[in-house]
């Protein structure tokens, strides 16, 4: 069986926390921009979280506090540590790259992320 590229997630109550971990081969590891991004039903995909290459890390203003990105380059994995979860984080969550040029602050959001190579874990808040 495949092992999956994003574990970690689950069902929690708000203000609890959860850990998500992806794996990625050498080359994606190496990709100028690694990040995660979200999806939820009727919300438009965002990215919570990124680190290019030289990094710097950047957090959509929705997480800033309370969750916090790492890379590890030992074992190529790329890990997203929530805390104090809310209902609004409630979604998807996948691990993803750039194609090139890195990630930056565009208009409020970060923009760079264009692709994930996982089915994504799915995080679950409820009260």
């Amino acid at each position: 069986q495949e092992r999956p590229v994003e574990t970690g997630g689950g069902s929690v109550q708000t203000g609890g926390s959860l850990r998500l971990s992806c794996s990625a081969r050498e080359y994606t590891y190496r990709r100028d921009c690694m990040g995660w991004w979200r999806e939820a039903p009727g919300k438009e995909r965002e990215t919570v979280a990124a680190i290019n290459g030289d990094g710097r890390i950047l957090y959509a203003n929705s997480v800033k506090g309370r969750f916090t990105i790492s890379k590890y380059v030992a074992n190529n994995t790329l890990d997203l540590q929530m805390n104090n979860l809310e209902l609004e984080d409630t979604a998807r969550y996948f691990c993803a790259a750039d194609s090139g040029g890195g990630c930056a602050v565009i208009g409020g959001a970060i923009r760079g992320l264009t692709s994930h190579w996982g089915r994504g874990t799915q995080v679950t808040v409820s009260s």
